[in-house]
């Protein structure tokens, strides 16, 4: 197998900012078999003929309040673990098209009616069969949930079981993101039957289609998964057993790469790809994703100048989005509107409002009075490159003669903070999971449907109409023209900015296992093609 190369650069913050060098573009690095499939990172040997265990080391365990329940999880690493176990009627494929998954087929016979029929033979983990009713019931209870996720599947009017292996779906109005909203774990088929007679609870057991079981789960410790034996695949599956290790700390989890202790762990600093390089047996790979960093400026407090729309933009034409990619996050990040640069359909962020601004910032603050302003800029504490971000936002907004303040914040207290119905913060950084449609997270810059937000943003009645607008429109011309409006209304408005997309530094050892992944990932999956891992055998 051939192997992959990553450029990398290590993070310098000073006085002066300095940049580093940019990674080679996909199609000029040595990836190990995907050149020969477009869309893909790296592709499994399939000469590997080993069967057995893998180790993983992920950096935070699934956190959410509901426990277990895949409906309520909110968090990318949640839907990740969930999706071990659950299945969704649709998945998504290596261009961010939808695929079949749970449902072997679809037919959209009008503009709003969708229906699905079940892949043949498909049981849950127990061996009961799956059938309309659990899909119905799936999407039903999910809806009356109410839980975050909600707002992503847009105006479902009606969900029925209309054969005992098909479910027929009804829009109210045309809703492009559905299938793609579909393609994420909060919408999985659930076994309907054992959650209503009450054997199960779904808050502390998982049972689904997918393709393992979990044996054991101490919370921010460690999971131990193994096959699905009644999974419709189950004969080529090569992990017999998954076990994930949470291991907070990266030099932990860089240092079990280097002794061959974790054969496939994550890492969020861009640092990390440095220092594994020259590891026998180890590589790094780093996988383009929609997700991406965005900075709160708090217009809801209104004796803050940041309720002020002007100082609020002149703010936002300060920032120099490649400039944060490159030193903060070694070149391995992209510049992003609120549509993920990397999804089709995307706006170009060098064409935003503020972009064009950018030369007159300090003047317009001074002409806003504002030429003089101290803020604090709140970050949490567990992922690093958040604090990376902030020192170079603090020394670009210096230049424009503001005094940033950074505040570290463990997680809690950040949430506490940020996301109370009076939020008490200036600025804070954060990231959203991108998806894999374009028009899918603008949905929370409307602070009705997010709910989240509704602390920090105001309500923009012509924003929300345009978000909707564009989710309504089918992929095209007008609807790219449509985002291009949400782009420039959120840029403007300069409430909730994206930043930069947010990297995967993924490091494997080659002779734990060898993995399918794909170049750009839509809901911070890294284990999505687990199935298709191979392991050498056993010596």
């Amino acid at each position: 197998m051939r192997r992959s190369a990553i450029i990398a650069c290590s993070v310098v913050l000073s006085a002066a900012l300095v940049s580093c060098s940019s990674p080679a573009p996909q199609g000029e690095q040595d990836r190990a078999g995907a050149q020969e499939k477009p869309g893909f990172l790296t592709v499994a040997d399939d000469s590997l003929t080993g069967r057995g265990t893998l180790t993983v080391q992920l950096d935070y365990d699934s956190v959410e309040a509901d426990g277990l329940n895949p409906q309520t999880a909110s968090s990318a690493r949640s839907w990740m673990l969930g999706s071990l176990v659950y299945e969704p009627l649709v998945t998504i494929g290596p261009g961010f098209e939808i695929k079949p998954l749970l449902a072997r087929s679809w037919e959209q016979p009008t503009p709003t009616t969708y229906v699905f029929t079940l892949r043949e033979g498909a049981t849950f983990s127990n061996g009961r069969a799956v059938t309309g009713e659990d899909a119905a019931g799936s999407l039903r209870r999910l809806l009356d949930s109410k839980g975050p996720y909600v707002g992503q599947l847009g105006p479902v009017k009606s969900v029925k079981a209309t054969a005992a292996d098909e479910v027929t779906v009804e829009l109210s109005k045309p809703y492009t993101p559905f299938l793609a909203a579909l393609a994420n774990t909060p919408a999985a088929v659930l076994p309907m039957k054992e959650i209503e007679d009450g054997s199960l609870d779904l808050t502390k057991e998982m049972l689904g289609s997918g393709p393992f079981t979990v044996k054991e789960h101490q919370q921010d410790r460690s999971w131990i998964f193994a096959k699905n034996t009644e999974y419709h695949d189950a004969d080529r599956v090569d992990v017999q057993e998954l076990r994930i290790d949470i291991v907070p700390q990266e030099a932990a989890r860089l240092a079990a790469v280097r002794n061959g202790t974790s054969g496939f762990s994550f890492f969020n600093n861009v640092d990390s790809i440095d220092q594994l390089s020259g590891t026998r047996n180890a590589k790094v790979v780093n996988q383009n994703n929609s997700d991406f960093y965005y900075l709160i400026q708090n217009s809801q407090n209104p004796k803050s100048p940041l309720a002020d729309q002007k100082i609020r933009f002149a703010l936002n034409s300060a920032l120099d989005r490649q400039q944060i990619a490159d030193v903060a996050l070694g070149g391995q990040a992209k510049p992003t509107g609120v549509t993920p640069v990397v999804l089709p359909g995307a706006c170009d962020p060098e064409e935003l409002p503020a972009a064009r601004a950018a030369a007159d910032a300090k003047a317009a603050l001074k002409a806003a009075g504002a030429d003089d302003l101290t803020l604090r800029l709140a970050v949490y504490t567990s992922e690093p490159a958040l604090g990376q971000i902030a020192q170079v936002i603090q020394q670009q907004y210096a230049a424009a003669g503001v005094t940033v303040k950074i505040e570290k914040l463990d997680d809690s207290t950040y949430g506490e903070r940020i996301f109370a119905p009076k939020a008490d913060f200036d600025l804070a950084i954060g990231w959203f999971a991108g998806y894999v449609d374009a028009s899918m997270v603008s949905r929370w810059w409307n602070p009705v449907v997010a709910g989240f937000s509704a602390g920090f943003i105001g309500d923009d009645k012509q924003l929300d109409k345009l978000i909707d607008s564009a989710s309504a429109q089918p992929a095209g011309d007008a609807r790219e023209q449509t985002l291009r409006e949400v782009c420039d209304r959120v840029d403007t408005n300069a409430e909730m900015l994206p930043l930069v997309t947010r990297p995967g530094a993924i490091g494997l050892r080659t002779d734990k296992v060898s993995p399918t992944l794909y170049a750009n990932e839509g809901f911070g999956n890294i284990l999505r093609n687990i199935t298709d891992f191979t392991l050498p055998a056993a010596k």
